[in-house]
């Protein structure tokens, strides 16, 4: 009986667990209370009738659940056996599955990579919220995308029936609602996890609808899409250039025609620039398909590339994309064309400017390394406030591993370029060359070079 009383007042005093959700909340001092609160919440979830009261219980347990995150592990089974039944009973009540959505969401952050066991009950949620031509997409699709975009981010691995769902998304991008980003992250989480068999389904489809997008768009929209683009790039530097060769003339051209919103530069210039240094011979194809088209010259539309790109690298302010521009510029070397040659003093300012943005000094020794480089991969440690790093953080760092902006050394790669170009021309032709450069850039070259 006074177990009983006691559910009373907790279904009438449910702000009592509003602490939960208080800024200065301590993990740490909840963590022994936390089996003995969340069995009693998830039995109070069970006997309560109004769906009001259903809808509060599950907002305080989602509280629960993003404060304690994987601590929660041993005591969530009774609720995920639970949620299937309650989700069935809802179907005429669109709110409280949302909040069961809402709920589940953290349940995923809170399993990670354990969550794919709720595959079988979390998938075909998933499907009918964001299913646009269901009539409760209405109600559900934005805790329906967020619950997609976290099972992703915390997936082990692709399974057939998490790359199916993929097939709401067509509808989804022609809505064009305030929900686009989320779906593009949903699309760069797809990519992350099996960039092979989603390509392999969905790229001719998704590349349709970028193109559609892209007449119709916001610079911001631009931005996104093409950071899909870069994305597959990075993950798949062949096939996401051929999956992707549609947009990529009007990124060219973007970049010749001296596109005058940064953010929007910057964008093309990553995206140019992961092909020139990790797909040239497709580069190559793509200038001549271009030259073709504005009846240029291969050399000299190379060569306004290239000068726009010197002239426009104040556009670009992430380091990581400055060290790749100095990396893909420095790529074309050596060469014995004149085109390159003459902007050889422009190619030279890039790779000092980068070289300032990405090398430190050891005090002790004074010599310079590259910080951006990444040796190998740690687990890292999180403390009982931190969230646990997702599955797809994990697959980022060990794709940052073979990166060339986390894997080459920007100070190495210039050093052996310029004596790859000095053994082409001779030491009195590239003497010449090096006249070309402004002497204070020359100095601090051969400052950052020194030892090598």
């Amino acid at each position: 009986m006074r177990h009983r009383k006691f559910l009373f007042h907790l279904h009438f005093d449910l702000n009592a667990f509003l602490p939960v959700d208080d800024f200065e909340f301590r993990t740490e001092q909840f963590l022994p209370y936390l089996e003995s609160i969340f069995g009693l919440l998830f039995q109070l979830l069970q006997q309560v009738t109004e769906c009001d009261t259903k809808m509060q219980v599950l907002h305080v347990i989602s509280c629960v659940i993003e404060r304690v995150h994987i601590q929660i592990r041993p005591y969530v089974g009774c609720l995920v056996q639970y949620l299937p039944l309650l989700w069935k009973q809802s179907e005429e009540h669109n709110m409280l599955r949302c909040a069961i959505l809402t709920t589940l969401i953290h349940v995923v952050q809170g399993l990670g990579a354990e969550s794919k066991n709720l595959y079988p009950f979390l998938l075909p949620i998933i499907q009918l919220s964001t299913d646009v031509s269901q009539p409760p997409h209405v109600y559900l699709l934005e805790d329906g995308l967020e619950l997609w975009l976290v099972t992703l981010e915390n997936s082990p691995g692709i399974t057939p029936e998490l790359l199916r769902i993929f097939q709401n998304m067509s509808a989804l991008l022609e809505l064009s609602s305030e929900n686009v980003r989320t779906c593009f992250q949903i699309i760069k989480a797809y990519i992350y996890l099996s960039a092979t068999e989603f390509f392999q389904n969905y790229a001719e489809g998704l590349c349709k609808s970028f193109c559609e997008m892209m007449k119709d768009i916001t610079m911001e929209g631009q931005v996104q899409v093409l950071k899909v683009v870069e994305i597959a790039l990075k993950v798949s530097p062949v096939l996401g250039s051929h999956m992707f060769q549609p947009l990529l003339p009007a990124v060219f051209r973007g970049i010749v025609d001296g596109e005058r919103y940064p953010v929007v530069m910057s964008t093309y210039l990553g995206v140019i620039g992961r092909i020139l240094l990790q797909n040239s011979s497709f580069f190559s194809s793509l200038l001549s398909q271009m030259a073709q088209e504005i009846h240029q010259e291969m050399d000299q539309l190379l060569g306004n590339v290239i000068e726009m790109w010197v002239d426009r690298m104040d556009n670009i302010t992430q380091p990581e994309r400055r060290k790749l521009s100095a990396l893909a510029l420095l790529s074309l070397l050596p060469s014995d064309n004149s085109v390159i040659q003459d902007k050889f003093c422009g190619i030279i300012n890039i790779c000092v400017e980068a070289l300032h943005d990405v090398m430190t000094e050891d005090s002790e020794t004074g010599s310079f390394r590259d910080c951006m480089l990444m040796t190998h991969f740690e687990e890292p440690k999180v403390t009982d406030d931190e969230e646990p790093a997702t599955e797809q953080d994990k697959r980022k760092k060990l794709l940052a591993l073979e990166d060339p902006v986390h894997s080459v050394s920007l100070q190495q790669f210039v050093y052996e370029k310029l004596k790859a170009q000095q053994t082409l021309m001779g030491d009195q032709g590239f003497q010449a060359l090096m006249e070309t450069v402004d002497t204070e850039i020359v100095r601090q070259l051969q400052e950052f070079l020194q030892g090598l």
